[in-house]
């Protein structure tokens, strides 16, 4: 039986045949002198890796109306930092409403409340089918990673990163390296456009099928949907109550419908608003 050297060597070949790595970061030094111990975010662009000093995100406490959310992302990544069997993630739902934001609060908290250590690696969809590479490095590390992709949509011809991600999430009995899992954030729970003509070719709808079959996948799934006026002035108010700013909530609804929703989105936005009305930064 192979070992797991062997194993991972086997994934790595998978990932690239789908389709052949971009070669130049390897070259030229795709890596450079990242400390992968050292920051709390990074950046792969399919070729290069950037350092994040300082992630930029806002308290959990200022994330109204997701406490259920907010618990469950942090009890599963207290469970992949500790070395413990934990999910792949989904947050879908409505623009606006705190998806990307969550991710970001949950690192930063769980580094500064809980003093675990688990680093952030954004990287967009296009980047899937030469990831190995980037795989192969995080994988000889000792620190765990979630890897990002953020505001994730495949139309009907995305078939090779869809594959690509199909193949990180679920390679059957080839396991993953235990330090690298998925968080992804989508306005649709089946992360595939709506616009499909169901009076396509049979082949045609099989293949949405699978691209449906892709959220599956993941093991926490979290759907996020507009919020109600109540919720709406809850998160502006957290946003403006430690400025001492005072809020017209009159104005305030005005500028989400005005904006077509209310959303922590447009909550922030007004309060942005209302900040620099008041010569404060936010």
């Amino acid at each position: 039986m192979a070992g797991p050297d062997k194993i991972w060597e086997r994934i790595a070949g998978a990932l690239e045949r789908l389709s052949p790595p971009n070669n130049a970061g390897a070259e030229t030094g795709a890596y450079g002198d990242v400390d992968w111990t050292a920051h709390p975010a990074y950046v792969w662009d399919g070729s290069r890796v950037r350092a994040i000093e300082t992630l930029d995100t806002v308290g959990l406490d200022t994330l109204k109306g997701l406490d259920e959310h907010k618990q469950a992302v942090l009890a599963n990544l207290e469970r992949f930092a500790k070395g413990a069997a934990a999910h792949d993630m989904l947050l879908w739902g409505a623009r606006g409403m705190g998806k990307s934001a969550l991710i970001r609060a949950a690192i930063v908290n769980l580094a500064n409340e809980r003093a675990y250590n688990v680093a952030l690696v954004q990287i967009t969809s296009d980047c899937l089918p030469s990831i190995a590479d980037l795989l192969a490095e995080l994988g000889k590390q000792t620190r765990s990673f979630l890897l990002f992709i953020d505001d994730l949509g495949f139309g009907a011809g995305d078939t090779q990163d869809n594959l690509a991600l199909r193949s990180l999430l679920d390679g059957g009995v080839i396991p993953r390296p235990s330090n690298i899992r998925l968080a992804v954030t989508s306005n649709r729970r089946a992360i595939v456009a709506r616009d499909w003509d169901e009076s396509q070719a049979r082949h045609e709808r099989d293949e949405r099928d699978n691209a449906l079959a892709l959220a599956d996948r993941f093991g926490l799934t979290l759907g996020f949907h507009p919020c109600d006026q109540a919720t709406y002035l809850e998160i502006l108010h957290a946003y403006t109550d430690p400025l001492g700013i005072d809020v017209d909530e009159g104005e305030a609804l005005r500028w989400a419908i005005a904006r077509g929703s209310r959303s922590g989105r447009s909550a922030y936005q007004f309060a942005c608003e209302l900040a620099g009305r008041a010569g404060l930064s936010l």
